[in-house]
């Protein structure tokens, strides 16, 4: 076991890749729908191409997990892919129509969206028994998310929506060069043939369900809160700011998150966190003009990512053997951020339409949220019955 000296150069460093990949994070998901309305592009569209950011998510954490997980070499895997969605990202600068810009998505997402799994890993296998640390170290992604999403706002304000690719090209410079400085120390792997089987238990299964509804209701929120705040009287700035503020009682809640769970437990936090988030969404639907009921409804992102993140990670790092546990995380990452973000944002999209339908679109997003909790519900915390 890693002795805590011996850890703090890497979880420098994993802060600093955490900082780096959720700017990237806070610049592309309150922006690009603004960025690609800009453009041209209507919400059936927009809602397509915002579904690629988090479709990627579906294949690129599950192949790399497989390589991850035979070679152990998760740090060399997160330095390739951040140099090669820098490099492909350069094709993001051009625009040639739906079809051009939905293949520059797939590409650098594809190798952009492989990288946090990984960091997971190593994070939490860094840390050994001191994994209530981890929060802090992830709490500095969200740092990011809010440097951005602020930095962002103002900036497209005073630019307008076409400076987006190029601050995206510096951070996406930034993210390889920080992870430059990761060790390249394989993780030894047990041959395969002794490696036991993966197994998919009935809590891990109805936790993957709870997960993908829970995703599923937050695809409004990725795709398109900006443009709803914008359609309800605020500016890019004034929602940039909204948006920051749902990250810093995020960033409180990572601190509280460890006293949390060991009182209380992943089960039933995770309960109230998808119960909050179905108020949330209502909050959102039926008060927008309100600053108080907004600010309110931002709040409870504490509980939205905050709280059910943490509690996640924790869920996986106990329930999966550590020879799969670059599996779980990608299974976690594919089926909830990746499916789930991908199919609620399209959705999202079509019943949105020409911005008349936007109120039903927070609708759908509790109901997405309430039958997410009714599967939280279903989680027995026996690690038994496996599902074949």
């Amino acid at each position: 076991m890693p002795n805590l000296l011996s850890t703090e150069p890497k979880a420098v460093w994993l802060s600093a890749c955490y900082f780096f990949f959720f700017s990237i994070l806070g610049l592309m998901v309150p922006y690009l729908g603004v960025f690609f309305d800009n453009r041209g592009y209507n919400a059936q569209e927009i809602g397509f191409l915002m579904a690629i950011l988090m479709g990627t998510r579906i294949i690129a954490p599950n192949v790399w997990a497989f390589v991850a997980d035979r070679t152990g070499m998760r740090s060399e895997l997160v330095k390739f892919g951040s140099a090669a969605a820098a490099i492909t990202y350069i094709s993001f600068f051009f625009d040639a129509g739906v079809v051009y810009l939905a293949i520059s998505l797939f590409i650098y997402t594809f190798f952009w969206n492989a990288i946090l799994a990984q960091l997971e890993v190593i994070t939490l296998e860094s840390l050994g028994d001191e994994a209530h640390r981890y929060g802090a170290i992830r709490s500095w992604g969200s740092v990011g998310y809010i440097c951005l999403v602020v930095a962002g706002g103002f900036a497209i304000s005073q630019f307008g929506a076409d400076i987006l690719p190029s601050i995206g090209m510096l951070l996406f410079i930034g993210m390889f060069l920080c992870s430059l400085a990761l060790p390249a120390n394989r993780v030894k792997v047990a041959d395969a043939s002794l490696r036991p089987p993966l197994k998919i238990t009935a809590p891990i299964f109805w936790f993957l369900v709870s997960a993908l509804l829970l995703q599923m209701s937050v695809g409004p929120f990725y795709g398109f809160f900006v443009l709803y705040l914008k359609q309800a009287g605020y500016s890019e700035a004034s929602a940039g700011l909204f948006v920051a503020f749902g990250v810093v009682v995020e960033i409180l809640m990572f601190m509280l998150a460890p006293r949390l769970l060991g009182r209380f437990g992943v089960k039933l936090l995770l309960l109230l966190s998808v119960a909050l988030t179905a108020v949330r969404w209502l909050l959102l639907a039926y008060g927008v003009e309100s600053i108080l009921i907004l600010s309110i409804s931002q709040a409870l992102h504490a509980f939205t990512f905050g709280l059910t993140h943490a509690a996640s990670i924790q869920f996986i790092h106990r329930n999966f053997d550590i020879a799969h546990r670059s599996k779980g995380q990608a299974m976690y990452a594919s089926i909830s951020f990746g499916f789930g973000g991908a199919l609620g944002i399209w959705i999202s999209g079509l019943i949105w339409g020409d911005g008349s339908g936007s109120t039903n679109t927070w609708i759908f997003a509790a109901m997405c949220a309430f039958l997410s909790m009714l599967a939280v519900m279903a989680i027995s915390e026996k690690k038994k019955d496996v599902i074949s």
